[in-house]
């Protein structure tokens, strides 16, 4: 007995499908996660501000214990990113939305972005035309954005 071409593509779309929502769902929670991690950082820089060095040792420390238990990922300049991220968009209302929508390389990108207005054009625009990294990292070197 032969089965139609139709039906197995039709099973195929299917699991395609789901595997596209379990990695923006996936994505989303890591990026919030993230975001919890900067606010943490911060939270935990602002309880110890009579040392002016206690961020970096924050940052140092916390790198160490969390690629000794979860792997690579957490190297310093990440976390700095995350802390960044925190400090960028702490309105989490705001971009809640946008963590649903865009990766965490497409965040690191626009984390170099200077001015905050143009930091949200460029998040913006990444989630409405669906930009990928490489099209978002052309258009910040690009595109000079007046706000």
């Amino acid at each position: 007995m032969e089965i139609s071409n139709n039906y197995i593509n039709e099973i195929k779309k299917i699991l395609k499908n789901a595997r596209q929502k379990a990695y923006t769902a996936v994505n989303s929670a890591m990026v919030e996660a993230y975001w919890k991690i900067g606010r943490q950082i911060v939270e935990e820089e602002q309880s110890r501000r009579e040392r002016a060095e206690y961020g970096k040792e924050i940052v140092e420390n916390l790198s160490k214990e969390l690629t000794e238990e979860f792997g690579k990922g957490f190297s310093r300049r990440t976390l700095w990113e995350m802390r960044k991220l925190y400090v960028y968009f702490s309105d989490y209302e705001r971009v809640r939305t946008l963590f649903a929508q865009l990766t965490w390389s497409h965040f690191q990108k626009v984390l170099r972005v200077s001015d905050e207005k143009a930091r949200i054009f460029y998040l913006t625009e990444v989630a409405k035309n669906m930009w990928s990294v490489r099209i978002l990292d052309r258009n910040i070197s690009t595109l000079q954005v007046n706000m």
